[in-house]
């Protein structure tokens, strides 16, 4: 089975990865997997994004690209601070076929258990996207009862006029909404009715 190890720590200070990777590797050798990649980020909070993790976004896009079977990391914590980004991560890595390893919570999704956990933390994650879909709607409705106008506001004549007029002058799009002050998408919005226009 080809793994990629995942190792992080927060500080610099008295902190390194190599315990973590000590671990990791007795663990590979004991169970006669084949180490193929190491990933680590050090001196690097969890609570970064992937854009502020170079380890965890080049883990990524080996998942991506199915270049291992396996992600070992030492405990779920080094993976990420947040439960969003945790749930996410393991959708992400599940929907690729790539399995999970955590040495200090003996998940294994290789194993029977380890599968029926994950498949658990799938729910959760199905559950918790439910939930926020049903925060929305209620927000909404509750705004609709209330008279409150959804969606983006209507464009003035006032600014549908002057878009004509700098259109009918022969500027192009993007300049046209720099002049008028709006956006790319309502001078397009615009060109497209006077398109539709018929010609009398």
């Amino acid at each position: 089975m080809r793994v990629a190890i995942y190792a992080r720590v927060s500080t610099d200070r008295n902190q390194t990865v190599e315990n973590q990777l000590r671990d990791l590797t007795q663990v590979a050798q004991h169970l006669g997997w084949t180490i193929v990649e190491v990933f680590r980020d050090e001196g690097i909070s969890g609570a970064k994004g992937r854009d502020q993790r170079p380890g965890f976004d080049r883990l990524l896009k080996g998942v991506a690209r199915r270049e291992f079977d396996l992600i070992a990391a030492w405990s779920v914590d080094r993976l990420g601070r947040s439960l969003q980004d945790l749930v996410a991560f393991l959708g992400e890595i599940n929907a690729r076929g790539v399995g999970l390893y955590l040495h200090q919570q003996g998940l294994d999704t290789t194993t029977p258990a380890g599968r029926a956990m994950f498949q658990m933390l799938g729910i959760f994650s199905e559950f918790e996207r439910a939930m926020i879909q049903d925060r929305i709607r209620a927000g909404l409705n509750r705004a609709r009862a209330e008279g409150r106008r959804l969606g983006r506001p209507k464009t003035s004549d006032a600014i549908i006029a002057r878009i004509r007029r700098e259109l009918d002058a022969g500027h192009g799009i993007h300049k046209t909404a720099k002049l008028v002050g709006c956006g790319v998408g309502t001078v397009q919005k615009v060109k497209k009715e006077i398109a539709a226009t018929p010609l009398t």
